[in-house]
């Protein structure tokens, strides 16, 4: 039993992490401004870690690449300590078992990414109903608007109703149950 509410305190603050790690990402990528109270609060909680990482991992192609090691990073770790929780043998198992268990984080962050987005969209689809002047709006619509739009483009309009955020939400949950499930169980098969 205390290996398992260890377990669930470990993904918990270990995804909550991955999040903010992401959300830096992604915000910087999608030029969403910083100025947001909301935006500096996801700064305030990743900069312990990322100012010090930017100095080793420069920026390169305009992306903040050090957001993005430390989101798998983040997710490699919790991904190490469920296994080694759950009592997997890493002394028996030999390295090979390592670039699997990498593999596996990408996999997660891809999932976690998904989650996020989805999160996002279901986030702006309330705000738009209850309050489309928050002050999460300057921040939410910029991440999502780049997945939503391509979508509003093949829909047709149904009197007024936007059904964009559904149908991406639909999506979603379909990448995760095809092609990255299949993804993952490749790579669970290797360990």
């Amino acid at each position: 039993m205390l290996a398992e509410v260890l377990a669930f305190l470990i993904q918990t603050l270990g995804n909550v992490m991955t999040f903010a790690f992401l959300l830096r990402f992604v915000m910087q990528v999608l030029r969403v401004p910083f100025s947001n109270p909301f935006a500096q609060f996801v700064v305030a909680i990743t900069d312990f870690a990322v100012r010090p990482l930017r100095r080793l991992i420069r920026g390169w192609g305009g992306l903040d690449w050090a957001s993005l090691l430390l989101a798998w990073s983040m997710v490699f770790l919790v991904t190490i300590c469920l296994r080694w929780l759950g009592g997997f043998p890493f002394a028996l198992a030999g390295l090979g078992v390592w670039p699997a268990l990498a593999g596996l984080a990408v996999v997660e962050l891809i999932k976690l990414a998904i989650y996020l987005l989805i999160g996002l969209v279901v986030i702006r689809a309330v705000l738009s109903w209850v309050n489309p002047y928050s002050p999460l709006s300057p921040v939410i619509y910029p991440l999502t608007e780049p997945f939503l739009r391509p979508l509003r483009q093949i829909l047709p309009h149904m009197g007024g109703v936007d059904l964009s955020p559904l149908v991406l939400i639909l999506l979603g949950q379909l990448v995760i149950m095809v092609p990255v499930a299949l993804l993952e169980g490749a790579l669970r098969s290797l360990y």
